[in-house]
């Protein structure tokens, strides 16, 4: 399975902004864009141009990517399914990505990143009504619960996750037990409610072209 291998702290600076991809690291001290708040590589620290309109295009699909974890191809093939169904394409784009079941798990505040996430899931520690699935890219359905298998409860991640929820939002569209470590989807997420601001447009303008 393909995946980005690199220092996921580039990712955030060359993004200007924190898109926790570490978990507790990014909110401590230790976080690159604390100590260093510009640009990853030699020419990091320059003033750049006025930046042109296709590249706010593809900054704010490559933030979208990075935050999520997929790949270009993986993220095409949402946008196409996106556009496919009824309503706004940006709003369909951002439901897919928020009920892949990786997502779910981090927004529970069961696992510190979603890259933990996966590793749990494809670790068979998570179970989806009661049945293991290690995918994960799966499509979780509103009302459904998901939780962390009980012989698993003590992985020291999930243990550790669970004592920084705190510093984390828990969004209103989930509903998670920290004692039993299970959770529920209550509702179709929102792109108001994402913690992390979005500019949707410029997404489907890049992909529409």
């Amino acid at each position: 399975m393909a995946r980005y291998t690199d220092a996921k702290c580039k990712l955030c600076r060359r993004e200007g902004m924190k898109l926790f991809l570490k978990g507790e690291r990014c909110y401590s001290s230790s976080c690159a864009i604390e100590r260093r708040p510009y640009g990853p590589g030699e020419h990091g620290r320059r003033r750049g141009r006025k930046p042109s309109d296709y590249k706010l295009q593809l900054r704010e699909k490559q933030k979208v990517r990075s935050i999520y974890g997929v790949l270009e191809r993986q993220f095409r093939l949402y946008f196409a399914e996106a556009n496919r169904q009824q309503g706004a394409t940006g709003e369909n784009l951002f439901n897919l990505l928020e009920k892949r079941l990786d997502n779910l798990i981090y927004r529970l505040g069961f696992a510190p990143s979603r890259a933990s996430a996966r590793q749990l899931i494809r670790h068979k520690h998570v179970l989806v009504e009661d049945g293991v699935c290690d995918i994960p890219s799966r499509q979780v359905r509103v009302g459904q619960t998901v939780s962390i298998r009980a012989k698993s409860q003590n992985i020291p991640q999930v243990v550790d996750s669970l004592k920084d929820n705190s510093k984390r939002d828990r969004l209103p569209f989930v509903e998670a037990d920290d004692k039993k470590l299970e959770g529920r989807l209550l509702s179709e997420p929102q792109l108001s409610d994402l913690p992390i601001p979005i500019q949707e447009n410029l997404i489907v303008e890049l992909y529409s072209k």
